[in-house]
Parts: structure tokens; sequence; C-alpha cells
């Protein structure tokens, strides 16, 4: 069989939570491009001339045997050095001043008048105008993951991400952490209200997304990305999200569950406590891992998903600890870690999460090394 084809089957069948030999390998993003130019063997300057091609041979050198989240062009959005003074700040980047559709954000006030106003009339009408049985839009996520495959040739598979999966969030995105937080502590109808319509939503876009993964024979693992929790813990009280959010989420969910799809969720942070909340709700797989936040690899490979089988592991060697602050053995040793202490099945080796610029480039070449081992041998 040629080495290609396997590499994808290979991948095809961990994502399938079947026994394999050797580890896939799930995308490496660097965001420093003299770093991605050297490993992809190309010339300086020859990123910003022709970014997808030296990405994706970027990511074919890296022994990347599958891409979920495609960013082609996401390093191009800072230096080297990381992002300049002159990039425009947003509403968690700080901003000296958040506005939304006329109304300045500077109380919980403010949050729940401009969610009252703006965001429940509008997903009140994303509800009513999304039809679950819409062929069309079942075809056209189809085609665009088809696409998308095509530009990645027969050597790396294609997973679905963007656009496949719909949930209620904490929107401190839109509304910054001082006054969306204190509006989730003082006004939790407005939030649940919130996390009510989002799921409303995110249940008939689930079922297009259910249904273009069956019908086109996408692989059937979702990793869900939405980042609640920093170093110290859950960004709010886990005994809230039990009344207010999970509900919502779990609904927003079984769409998902029920066609068969696995979902994974990208740890940020120290999640633990979430976790066991987060099983019980359908998730059967964690990616990423900040261990020195206090997150128990060890502890959660060995956990069981709510139908008591094995959970997925997208193990991640530490963008934040390891590569940039440690050795080139330091790399080694930690992914020897987490290959011995990894689950029986559905094992994935990758980063933790994006390789900011600064990371020394020998930690780079020794993890894609491992990479490439791991891929062969396996455990």
């Amino acid at each position: 069989m040629d080495r290609m084809y396997e590499q994808v089957e290979l991948t095809r069948a961990t994502l399938d939570m079947k026994p394999v030999k050797g580890i896939p390998q799930w995308m490496l993003h660097v965001m420093e491009i003299g770093i991605i130019e050297k490993v992809a063997g190309t010339a300086p300057g020859s990123y910003m001339k022709d970014p997808e091609s030296v990405y994706l041979k970027f990511q074919r050198e890296s022994a990347t045997t599958f891409i979920d989240q495609y960013l082609a062009r996401n390093p191009m959005s800072m230096t080297d050095h990381g992002y300049d003074s002159g990039t425009e700040r947003g509403a968690t980047t700080g901003a000296a001043q958040i506005v939304r559709d006329g109304i300045v954000i500077d109380s919980p006030e403010a949050v729940c008048a401009h969610m009252e106003k703006f965001i429940f009339p509008q997903l009140e009408k994303a509800i009513a105008d999304c039809n679950p049985n819409d062929e069309a839009a079942v075809d056209k996520l189809v085609q665009e993951e088809r696409r998308v495959q095509a530009e990645f040739g027969p050597t790396i598979l294609k997973v679905p991400y963007s656009g496949f999966f719909s949930m209620p969030g904490l929107a401190y995105g839109h509304y910054g952490y001082e006054a969306y937080f204190t509006a989730y502590a003082l006004y939790p109808e407005v939030m649940e209200n919130h996390f009510r319509l989002s799921a409303d939503l995110a249940v008939k876009r689930n079922m297009l997304s259910a249904k273009a993964i069956l019908k086109g024979r996408l692989p059937k693992v979702l990793r869900l990305d939405h980042d609640m929790a920093d170093s110290r813990g859950t960004l709010v009280r886990e005994e809230t999200l039990d009344q207010i959010w999970f509900p919502h989420l779990r609904r927003a969910l079984e769409p998902l569950l029920n066609a068969g799809i696995r979902l994974l969720w990208h740890c940020d942070g120290n999640l633990m406590k979430m976790v066991p909340r987060l099983i019980e709700s359908g998730i059967s797989g964690f990616q990423g891992f900040q261990y020195e936040d206090g997150m128990d690899y060890v502890k959660i490979c060995k956990m069981k998903d709510r139908n008591g089988d094995p959970l997925m592991i997208w193990a991640g060697v530490s963008v934040t600890r390891t590569l940039p602050m440690g050795k080139p053995a330091d790399v080694t040793r930690e992914m020897k870690f987490l290959v011995e202490n990894g689950p029986p099945v559905g094992l994935v080796l990758g980063g933790s999460s994006s390789i900011a610029p600064g990371v020394p480039i020998a930690n780079i070449r020794a993890m894609i090394e491992g990479r490439k081992y791991y891929l062969k041998h396996g455990r």
C-alpha cells in the first residue's frame, strides 16, 4: 500500500477509535513565518508570496496527517516578533472604548441593553430563517470540505471544523471581560436567555452539519473551540454554568451526537472542574492541555466517556512552557510522556495550541522528528 495512502487511512482509523500501530499527527500551527519557510525548505519571502503552498509544504514536512482548522494565511497577521504596536485593539485586547451598534459598553447594564435591543432580535430572526432541511446548505458544506481536501492533496486528511458546529458561548469577546462578566453575575436571567436563543439556533445549524458529515462521508469528529478558563480555573463558577449554560449546551449538541459524531473539547487554561461536566454533556475527547496550569493529563486519559468507552485525546507538546522555554531534550521527553500515558486508542499528537514567535527552531525540529518517529513506530 502506498505510504501516503497508509497515512490517511491510519488517521481515519484512529478517528474511528480503532487500534492502530502508528500515531497520527494533527496540524502544527507555527506563527513565525521564518520558521515556516525553513521547515518547508523554501526561500525567505516565499510564504508572503504564496502562503497556501508554503504552509501546506510546511505541514507535509512536519509529518502532519490531518488538519481541521485550516489557517494558511493566519501567520500574516503578526510579525516574527509578535503583534506590533499598530495592531488594532479589540474588546479583549485593550481597546480604549468598546462600542456596539452605537451603545458604549461601559457597564453590565449596557451589555444587557445591547443584548436585548440587538442580539436577541438577531438570533430570533436567524432561528426563523434557518431551515435544517435545506439540502443546498448541506451540499455547500460538503463541497467546501471537498474543495479544501483537493487543495491538501492525498497526503493530508481534511477534518471538519469551521462552520460545522454551533453552540452557546460566553460573549466576553464581544463586550470585554469586565462588563460582560459583571453582567453575567448580576443578570443571570438575561445571560440564560442569550444561551437559550443561541442553543435554539445551534440545534438547527447542527442538524445541517450532521447531515453534511454523513452525506459527504466526512470524518465523524468535531473539535469544539471556545475558551472558558484561564490559568486559575473556569472563568465563571461551574455551579452557575450548571444552572444556565450546560442545559442549553447539551440541547445544542444533541443533533451531532445523535448522528454518531464524536465531539472533542479544546482545553484552555485549567478546565479540570469542567471535564466531568463536559463528558456528561456528550463530549468524548479533549485537545490541548496546559499542563502547567493544572490540567491532569494522566487522569484525563484514564477517564471514560458517558458510554464507558475511552476518550479520544489530541495530545500536544506545551506551547506555553516546553516549546518556548525548554530544550530539544525536554521536547522529546514530553512527547514520550504523552505517548506512554495516552489512551489505548484515539491518541493523536500535535502542539497544544498555536506556536507563537520566539520558539527556538531546534525545539520545533525536535518535535517534528518525534512526530515522524511516532507516526511510523507508534508506541
